[in-house]
């Protein structure tokens, strides 16, 4: 039995190498892309935010979003406040009296009577029924964006010519444990979304840094079939759109581009949010995705209980050690370029002191995205 186990984790790890391997080799095969500063701008833009109780961060993301180095006529930011209970509200007033391409719109004064599983979904797709703009770009209320970001999008989809634009996040480092964690966790992902889009191997992206047509988004049904799932306002409407314009989804590689967030100040804040993303794994249209998802779970599942399995097969740990090495070397080669395109590469000496936290995350949030609910934005969530 123990040596039929042993066999079982072996093939996840050579299923786990050559996916992550496929994914360094897909990544290295992105074309970075650069704004050519001389061809003028042209399309028109709504920027759309969703906000929720949001006063410390949503003066900072209006800056950076106010002062694009792009014509402001050709783009206006359109503010959902989602039943904020502080001064959110009441900062964006403030800019509204010194930019005239600022909206701000209540989601409580534009919703029916009745409790919403999606509340961001439902404040997106209002606030797009009320831009004027061609394209929607969507970001968070807590991020900064930097001042070639419209630049590059309008570049971008004449270049390439996209429908879909999926774009690079970064968290801030703060400097704690967590922060580091998050960090290195969070660049992963994005090296993974960029890797897999431009290989058209599945849909991934972030909803804090998006850009799609209008159009393309009415043409798909809008949220459709997926507006009864919490998350998903980024994935499940990429697929979507992926499934009627596959080779017109792209990802924008560039820093000029890269959206920054501050991490989870706590672990809790943390898994609530993991939680949030696992939740959708069911939801996900595209099977390539969930598989994945199941396979990297299970070689994380099968790290956690390798340790348990040597309290009465002492050489098991032996076997746990030589796995999370081979683990830790696989990621590494991988992390390497990603980290080289967010300038991160001084955090990867903290990589190996991560394993054992990020294998147990994935086992903990993974089960709870199925099983759990979540606390998000003050709100208890299935």
């Amino acid at each position: 039995m123990t040596w039929l186990l042993l066999l079982l984790i072996a093939l996840l790890l050579g299923g786990y190498a050559t996916l992550i391997e496929n994914y360094r080799r897909w990544f290295l095969e992105v074309k970075p892309f650069a704004v050519n500063k001389g061809i003028k701008p042209t399309t028109s833009f709504s920027i759309i935010i969703p906000a929720r109780n949001e006063e410390e961060q949503i003066g900072a993301c209006l800056e950076s979003v106010l002062t694009q180095n792009y014509p402001p006529d050709l783009y206006e930011v359109i503010v959902i406040d989602d039943h904020s209970t502080d001064r959110t509200a009441e900062i964006i007033v403030q800019y509204q009296q010194r930019h005239t391409n600022l909206r701000l719109f209540n989601l409580e004064e534009l919703l029916p009577a009745g409790k919403l599983n999606s509340y961001k979904k439902k404040a997106i797709e209002l606030a797009i029924e009320k831009a004027a703009g061609d394209w929607i770009v969507t970001t968070d209320a807590d991020c900064k964006v930097r001042p070639n970001w419209l630049r590059s999008f309008d570049g971008f989809r004449k270049e390439r010519n996209a429908v879909f634009i999926a774009a690079p996040v970064k968290f801030t480092n703060t400097g704690s444990f967590i922060s580091i964690f998050q960090c290195l966790d969070f660049i992963s992902l994005q090296g993974i979304t960029a890797a897999s889009v431009n290989n058209r191997f599945h849909s991934m992206c972030n909803g804090a840094n998006l850009a799609y047509s209008k159009a393309v988004f009415n043409e798909a049904g809008k949220f459709a079939g997926i507006d009864d799932i919490a998350s998903g306002d980024d994935m499940l409407l990429m697929h979507k759109i992926f499934l009627k314009h596959p080779r017109q989804v792209r990802f924008l590689l560039s820093d000029e581009v890269i959206t920054e967030t501050l991490p989870m100040p706590d672990w809790t804040s943390f898994l609530n949010q993991r939680i949030r993303w696992a939740s959708k794994a069911e939801s996900y249209e595209d099977k390539r995705i969930f598989w994945v998802l199941v396979s990297v779970y299970l070689f994380n599942l099968s790290l956690v209980l390798l340790p348990i399995l040597a309290l009465w097969v002492p050489v098991a740990i032996w076997y746990w050690l030589l796995l999370i090495v081979c683990k830790t070397i696989i990621e590494l080669r991988f992390m390497l370029p990603v980290a080289r395109f967010f300038n991160e590469r001084s955090m990867l000496w903290w990589f190996p002191v991560m394993q054992p936290f990020h294998i147990l995350y994935t086992v903990i949030a993974g089960w709870l995205g199925k099983f759990g609910t979540y606390q998000w934005k003050g709100r208890t969530v299935k």
